[in-house]
């Protein structure tokens, strides 16, 4: 999608995709095991991130999407991100207002725009059978197994012979 949350090259062989809600204990959990797998597949892997705040069991969730989403507006959205992650306990609007000076930001977010783009996350998970966070793909293909790190590895490993291996059926075919 356009409004895609990012980091790796573009034009990376693997790409892991993250719907995640940033209230959620194992999204948080998630976090470090996606900071190692970058490290381990480093250029060869692509990550992004989405949106997928679980309001019912997360009433915290959106508002720090929100926030998040401000972020972004301002070249900020990883380190907010990240910072969101690690102090999941802590996202009651003091938090948030207190998160929001520490990167300069006006405000907590809340915009039409970051609804929107949030909604846009959401409704792009509903369509792709989320329905629990963290949710993963791999290379577009829905991540069944678990989310430590051998779990992720194996998947995207798995992934990367597939996609040679369609490499070489293109030149052979």
């Amino acid at each position: 999608m356009d409004n895609d949350h990012a980091q790796g090259p573009a034009d990376a062989p693997l790409t892991l995709l993250e719907y995640g809600d940033y209230q959620c204990p194992s999204t948080g959990r998630a976090f470090g095991v996606v900071e190692r797998l970058q490290l381990h597949f480093a250029e060869r892997l692509r990550f992004v991130f989405r949106h997928f705040p679980l309001v019912d069991q997360h009433p915290r969730a959106m508002p720090a999407a929100l926030l998040a989403e401000a972020a972004a507006d301002a070249g900020s959205f990883w380190g907010m991100h990240a910072l969101l992650l690690s102090h999941q306990n802590s996202l009651e609007d003091p938090d948030l207002s207190r998160y929001a000076e520490q990167f300069g930001l006006p405000g907590t977010g809340g915009t039409r725009v970051h609804y929107e783009r949030v909604d846009a996350d959401l409704a792009a998970g509903r369509a792709a059978g989320v329905t629990r966070t963290p949710a993963f793909f791999v290379n577009g293909v829905p991540h069944e197994g678990g989310f430590d790190f051998g779990s992720l590895v194996t998947a995207i490993e798995r992934a990367a012979v597939q996609a040679t291996e369609r490499g070489r059926e293109g030149v052979n075919g």
